[in-house]
């Protein structure tokens, strides 16, 4: 059964791949691709001859390909093609797929601003905590919530360095002690991602130099990866807060993580926290 379903599963891809590559050859004009028009054209868009001159490959063997026949493919071809065929990076990634390859690593961009979108998001998310970082743990948006929830201040600019040596959050952080090695597993699995990214070593490094607890679990080497964690909080004015954690990346800024708080089920963390957001004073502007 399992090998039926494989069959299938191969069959339906070719037949993808085939559609898909007619219709993105059908949108390029010739114009586009630096070419000149060759007089009236009974379909739109590139030949199939052209496209396989322009990707540097042969005529029967793109034929073959947008035929959907079961042909090797390396990711240097796919590369050429998805050039000629204009293709944007999602469409790239969908070709490599179709193609039996796995998708080519999209590179992280440097810290950037949230999107309109996803800054209405995370204000919205208030009174629940949220905020957006970059890979290297940098923030790069901050809701309210967030600030009085964990005690972050205009000094806190990196969650990583705010864990280990912001007190005031050390202090809030129930599980501090329990938590720090995961944070430190996480950083270092997410330097491998970028191994030619040095300012992981650096923010390591400048971290070990101030935090004892930080530069002992570096020299561990431990690497691990969390899409969900369980944060509490005991919380001065409100109490204990528990809540659960969730990272969502951010597509069109690779290497951003959105972090969104929900207030844990059965417990009343959503009417403290709520509570609180409303006390006078707890919010104060800070720099944008």
């Amino acid at each position: 059964m399992a090998s039926g379903d494989s069959s299938v599963s191969r069959d339906s891809r070719r037949i993808e791949l085939r559609e898909f590559l007619r219709s993105r050859r059908a949108r390029v004009s010739p114009a586009d691709v630096g070419m000149p028009a060759g007089g009236r054209r009974r379909t739109p868009g590139l030949r199939r001859e052209e496209v396989a001159v322009l990707a540097g490959v042969g005529v029967s063997w793109y034929t073959w390909l947008e035929q959907g026949r079961d042909i090797k493919v390396s990711e240097e071809v796919l590369d050429a093609i998805a050039r000629v065929l204009l293709l944007d990076v999602a469409e790239h990634a969908h070709l490599y797929r179709l193609a039996g390859l796995n998708a080519p690593e999209i590179s992280a961009r440097p810290s950037v601003a949230p999107s309109p979108e996803v800054q209405r998001l995370l204000d919205s998310w208030s009174p629940r905590p949220g905020y957006v970082r970059d890979r290297h743990r940098n923030f790069t948006a901050v809701n309210d919530a967030a600030r009085v929830v964990f005690g972050y201040g205009d000094d806190d600019h990196n969650c990583l360095v705010s864990f280990f040596t912001n007190a005031r959050y050390r202090v809030l952080h129930r599980h501090w002690a329990e938590t720090a090695a995961d944070v430190a597993a996480a950083f270092r699995a997410d330097g491998a991602r970028y191994p030619d990214d040095g300012e992981f070593e650096r923010i390591a490094a400048d971290l070990a130099a101030v935090s004892p607890e930080f530069a002992e679990l570096w020299e561990r080497h431990d690497a691990a990866e969390h899409t969900h964690a369980v944060k509490a909080v005991d919380h001065p004015e409100a109490g204990t807060l528990v809540f659960d954690a969730t990272l969502l990346p951010l597509p069109e800024h690779p290497g951003h993580h959105l972090i969104l708080h929900n207030p844990r089920p059965g417990t009343d963390t959503q009417l403290r926290v709520e509570a609180l957001m409303r006390q006078p004073g707890l919010v104060v502007p800070h720099p944008g």
